[in-house]
């Protein structure tokens, strides 16, 4: 192998062969690198005095081996390697696994910003191709752009579409992303209506740095997922059910529990149930749950809510 003769590419090239899971014999990395053994003790010592924790063990089948230090120093990635973590990083965003959704947010931003554009088509191609159909699901390119933001606490621009798909013009300060019943919810201030606003983020297209930065906002309550779950709760309507449920009362309301609202015996097997008022999906929870038969007579909300449910649960048992 020829020579590596300039120092720092020298180092990288070194680099990139200890984070390989192996242990590296002095003779190899000085073959690999067109070196003397002096030099590849040198340019140890040199990742060393970076924050490398470079480990070397000594005899006949010794040799030098990167391991896991205090703190995690940069990593150095070919093109291959960058573009399969883009790609993970982007499946993982949409995945409702607590905190690694968003903690691959911020990575995927980290990354996306040293991308070089070559690799950011990759990335991009590979994911069209391999990203599941769902209405649902979020441009990965907009939740990084709302992250970067977020943390530079910088205006951006977009366009969001309300429940009809007419879209408005936003300038918003984001401040943080949720994630919540499998959707991504974009916390931020909005300057034209001049409040804390929650927005839908696969709702959310064109987002756009305006290259404003300000000082950040305090939020109104201290956690940003609580703030985004009173705002889905206040929005929703509320409904009280009544519903004949095929248990014994007594039975009923220790599935029930708290809050379980007005039960009204009808036989030793059977009892109404007048539901104190919720959301269609809180209801539609509480009966399901209860594991056993139920009819709803009431509000015919809820009765199409468990339609919906009862159909999709159909067509993933089919066949």
């Amino acid at each position: 192998m020829s020579a590596v003769t300039d120092t720092p590419g020298r180092l990288l090239r070194l680099l990139s062969l200890l984070q390989m899971p192996r242990e590296w014999p002095g003779s190899e990395l000085a073959e690999r690198l067109g070196v003397s053994h002096r030099t590849v003790r040198r340019d140890i010592e040199r990742l060393r005095e970076l924050g490398y924790p470079v480990e070397a063990t000594m005899g006949a089948g010794g040799g030098y081996r990167l391991a896991a230090g205090a703190a995690m120093p940069p990593l150095l990635l070919d093109d291959d390697e960058a573009v399969a973590i883009a790609v993970g990083l982007r499946t993982t965003a949409r995945q409702p696994v607590a905190g690694i959704a968003d903690a691959s947010v911020r990575a995927l931003a980290k990354l996306q910003q040293v991308l070089p554009t070559r690799l950011r088509q990759r990335v991009g191609v590979l994911t069209a191709a391999t990203a599941p159909t769902d209405t649902a699901l979020v441009d990965p390119e907009q939740l990084t752009a709302l992250a970067a933001a977020a943390a530079s606490n910088e205006r951006v621009n977009f366009d969001y579409h309300d429940q009809d798909g007419i879209p408005s013009q936003r300038l918003v300060e984001p401040h943080r992303l949720v994630m919540t019943g499998r959707r991504w919810y974009l916390v931020g201030y909005d300057n034209e209506r001049h409040d804390w606003r929650t927005f839908r983020a696969d709702r959310i297209d064109n987002t756009k740095s305006t290259g404003v930065r300000v000082p950040p906002r305090e939020l109104p309550v201290d956690d940003a997922a609580a703030f985004v779950t009173s705002q889905l709760h206040d929005l929703a309507p509320v409904y009280a059910a009544s519903a004949v449920i095929q248990l014994p009362a007594a039975q009923a309301a220790s599935r029930l529990g708290d809050a379980a609202g007005t039960l009204e015996p009808l036989d030793e097997h059977s009892c109404r149930w007048t539901s104190p008022g919720d959301t269609v999906d809180w209801l539609a929870f509480r009966l399901t749950s209860l594991g056993c038969d139920f009819t709803v007579h009431e509000p015919v909300e809820l009765v199409d809510h468990l339609r919906r449910v009862g159909a999709r649960i159909a067509r993933a048992t089919a066949g």
